[in-house]
């Protein structure tokens, strides 16, 4: 999930896409070697402490989608979070699990991404598809207090969201559709994300070209994200339509006449003026709104004054604006501006009003999230339950659906057997998640994927008759 910073503070990039459409007749997949200097410099932490934390994953030789493998991939990654587009220990790590898998491997250029693409050796029925399966590896600037013994060694950093769980279920799923590339009639893009909490970073790997890696444009895309607190353990949840909200901030400056706060009739105000305009917003979300369309509207700084008896020249404040539709996001940025001012008129004071966008609403295609839930109905370990509401929180995988159908579905993490509501929610201090879930995880990313290439579309029947080569492989 987004935290509220500016994802436009990084300047855009040109479309990279005619280079990863050039790519897909790449020589053969690079090894560990090959890949060396592609790696950024580790920033911040020594390397070789990172070596260390994986000395125990690249010394035994187990599959790739195992349980005990995956716990051991997520572990390593939640001991060196990350934040921001640059994380290159992360990258690493990522790189040396991908390492034994027949896949082609790029790196980003102005950020620390991973591309794979594993090429599918069955004949398409028509014309040739690619999916793409997406996880995000940054981390929070959160201290983690959880005592567990991979706790994170980097101070200030957390994987509070679980976006290392993310990433070790992308990695695992990469295995088990390589142990079945022979039958794929497609390809696969498998994209290792930074930037998710407020750098959108989506949408550079969208200008550097992720959704034309395989050669030709992905006909669908499927992120999954952990929650604790939302859903019982192993619980999949979607549903068509917004899952998720669009996220933009209001900024505020009111503008007044300065003066003693026994006279206000000689001075204008601005602190009432900005009282009222938070009062006033409220109000137009309730009476000028549709309920079927909301929005949220909250604010969450407000600054003024010096001294109890003085009355300032300025006020200031600042609220998130939360929306479903790209409708209602449009309609909200001129509603909003237009109370704040007409507010400003009756107090004869003046207001300087900016609306600036961050992430736009995450919306899942109806078909696609059908495919989901046929997929996870007949998960072992996992159960299907219909999202009844979208969730106010926002996310960078909005930028993938505004350019090609696809779904993003939540999966319940928290500690299996413990109540819901006491489960500790994402981005505390202490949230705890269950490696458990990492094969769950896993397998719906390479059973959905498989699947999608597989049917003509997403809509049609699907056989079960190729599901044993995902769930035999994950312990």
């Amino acid at each position: 999930m987004a935290a509220a910073r500016n994802p436009r503070t990084t300047p855009r990039r040109p479309s990279k896409g005619s280079e990863w459409r050039a790519a897909r007749t790449a020589a053969p997949v690079p090894r560990r070697s090959a890949l060396g200097s592609q790696r950024p410099a580790a920033r911040g932490i020594p390397g070789p402490s990172a070596r260390e934390r994986w000395a125990t994953m690249s010394a035994t030789p187990r599959p790739v989608g195992t349980l005990e493998r995956l716990r051991t991939i997520r572990r390593a990654l939640h001991q060196v979070p990350e934040l921001g587009l640059h994380l290159p220990q992360t990258q690493r790590l990522v790189l040396d699990a991908l390492t034994p898998l027949p896949l082609e491997t790029r790196t980003g250029e102005g950020l620390s991404s991973v591309v794979a693409v594993l090429r599918g050796g069955a004949p398409a029925a028509g014309e040739r598809r690619a999916v793409l399966l997406r996880a995000d590896m940054d981390a929070l600037p959160i201290e983690e207090k959880t005592g567990l013994p991979y706790a994170s060694a980097q101070p200030g950093a957390m994987h509070a969201c679980g976006h290392d769980l993310h990433t070790a279920m992308l990695i695992g799923a990469a295995g088990l559709l390589a142990e079945r590339a022979a039958s794929l009639p497609g390809d696969v893009v498998f994209m290792f994300q930074p930037g998710e909490e407020g750098d959108a970073g989506a949408r550079h790997m969208i200008e550097e070209g992720v959704l034309d890696a395989a050669g030709e444009r992905v006909c669908a895309a499927l992120a999954l994200h952990v929650f604790a607190g939302v859903a019982p353990f192993g619980t999949v949840l979607t549903r068509p339509g917004a899952i998720m909200a669009a996220s933009d901030a209001l900024r505020v400056t009111v503008r007044g006449r300065g003066g003693h706060a026994s006279m206000p009739h000689t001075a204008r105000d601005p602190i009432t003026a900005a009282a009222e305009m938070v009062l006033g917003l409220q109000t137009a979300v309730t009476r000028r709104i549709d309920a079927l369309d909301p929005v949220v509207c909250t604010v969450g700084i407000m600054r003024a004054g010096t001294r109890r008896n003085v009355i300032p020249d300025t006020a200031y404040f600042e609220a998130t604006i939360r929306t479903f539709s790209h409708a209602r996001r449009e309609s909200v940025r001129k509603l909003f501006p237009q109370v704040i001012h007409g507010i400003a008129a009756a107090h004869d004071v003046t207001a300087e009003v900016t609306i600036e966008p961050f992430y736009p609403p995450t919306v899942s295609d109806a078909a696609e999230a059908g495919l989901l839930r046929d997929v996870a109905a007949g998960l072992p370990g996992a159960r299907y339950a219909e999202l009844p509401a979208p969730l106010t929180t926002a996310e960078d995988f909005a930028y993938v659906l505004e350019q090609v159908p696809g779904v993003m579905a939540l999966l319940g993490a928290g500690p299996r057997g413990t109540d819901v509501d006491r489960q500790i929610p994402n981005h505390s201090a202490t949230v705890l998640f269950d490696d458990d879930v990492l094969p769950i995880g896993a397998r719906l990313y390479a059973e959905w994927a498989a699947r999608r290439l597989r049917d003509a579309a997403p809509a049609s029947s699907h056989s079960r008759s190729a599901e044993g080569a995902v769930h035999a492989s994950i312990l």
